[in-house]
C-alpha cells in the first residue's frame, strides 16, 4: 500500500516519470524522424549518382552503406537524448565488434569481396554470369551476398566470397558469341552436299553475322561419323534461339536429303569354338 502510495505521490510524478516520459517520446520522436532523413538522404544520393552516370550496383551498394551509417547515427542520437553515454557504449560495442568479428570472420570476407566486386566491377546488374556454382542474371550486389534469377526465374542468393573466390564467367561481357556445334554424319553420306547444306542454312538466317565468317570444317573422322565442326557468330542475345534453329533445320534438311546422323554402335562377333 505504501509503495502505490509513493507511486501517486505528485511530486513522485512531476519529477521522475514525466521527465522520462518527456524523454523516451523525444527520443522516439528523433529515431522516427532521423529514420525518414535517413532514407530521403540515401533516395537524394541515389539520384545524384545515378544521374552521373554510375553503375547501377555501385549505386545500390553505396545507398545501402549510406543508410546503415546514418541509421547508425540516429540510434547514438536517439540514445544520447535518454542520457545514456555513448562514448562508453561506443568503446563497448568496438571490444563487442571484435569479438564478433573474429566470431563471423566468414561474414567479414563476404562484406570485404563484396566490396572488391564493387570496385572492380567484372560484371553489372542485368549481366547473364556463371560464379559461385550458379548461373542467371544479376539482380543486386548487397554487402554480403549477390542476388541472381535464374533462367526458370528463381531467387539464387550466393555471398560474394564465394563469387570473388572463384572463376567469373560473364555471358554478357561481348555483344557477340559464338556458337559451337559439331554435326556428324555417315561415312557413305556425301561429304560435300552435307557441307553445302549448313552452309546454305545459315546463309539464310539473317541473325548469323558475316564478320566474322561463320566455320565449317571437318573436324574428326570419328568412330561411326564424319564430324563437322560448324561456328557461326551471332549477337549475345540471339544465342540460344539461333542455337536451336539451327539444330532443327540441319536434321529436317539431312532428313529431307537422305543424309544420316549416326549414332554410337558397336559390332559383337561370336565365334563358336569348335
Amino acid at each position: 500500500m505504501d509503495q502505490l502510495a509513493n507511486l501517486s505521490d505528485p511530486t513522485l510524478i512531476q519529477t521522475m516519470v514525466i521527465p522520462w516520459a518527456i524523454k523516451i517520446g523525444v527520443a522516439l520522436a528523433i529515431f522516427i524522424v532521423g529514420r525518414w532523413i535517413a532514407k530521403w538522404i540515401t533516395s537524394m544520393v541515389r539520384r545524384v549518382m545515378t544521374k552521373a552516370n554510375m553503375d547501377e550496383m555501385l549505386v545500390r551498394f553505396l545507398g545501402n552503406i549510406v543508410y546503415t551509417v546514418l541509421l547508425l547515427a540516429v540510434v547514438m542520437a536517439a540514445l544520447d537524448h535518454l542520457g545514456i553515454q555513448t562514448t562508453s557504449l561506443l568503446a563497448v560495442f568496438g571490444a563487442a565488434g571484435l569479438a564478433i568479428g573474429l566470431a563471423l570472420k566468414d561474414s567479414l570476407g563476404n562484406f570485404s569481396s563484396g566490396v572488391m566486386l564493387i570496385l572492380f566491377r567484372p560484371f553489372k546488374v542485368g549481366d547473364f554470369i556463371e560464379a559461385g556454382g550458379t548461373s542467371g542474371v544479376v539482380e543486386e550486389v548487397r554487402m554480403f551476398a549477390t542476388m541472381f534469377r535464374t533462367g526458370d526465374n528463381r531467387e539464387v542468393i550466393v555471398p560474394n566470397s564465394q563469387i570473388y573466390g572463384g572463376t567469373i564467367i560473364n555471358y554478357s561481357a561481348r555483344d557477340t558469341r559464338r556458337i559451337d556445334m559439331v554435326f556428324g554424319i555417315g561415312y557413305n553420306d556425301d561429304m560435300a552436299k552435307a557441307k553445302q547444306l549448313i552452309e546454305d542454312i545459315m546463309k539464310q538466317d539473317e541473325r548469323i553475322l558475316a564478320d566474322p565468317a561463320p566455320t565449317i570444317a571437318l573436324g574428326e573422322l570419328g568412330d561411326n561419323s564424319v564430324n563437322f565442326n560448324v561456328r557461326p557468330w551471332v549477337n549475345s542475345g540471339d544465342y540460344w534461339p539461333v542455337r536451336a534453329d539451327l539444330l532443327e533445320k540441319v536434321k529436317l534438311a539431312f532428313d529431307a536429303n537422305g543424309i544420316s546422323i549416326p549414332y554410337p554402335q558397336r559390332d559383337v562377333y561370336i565365334h563358336n569354338a569348335a
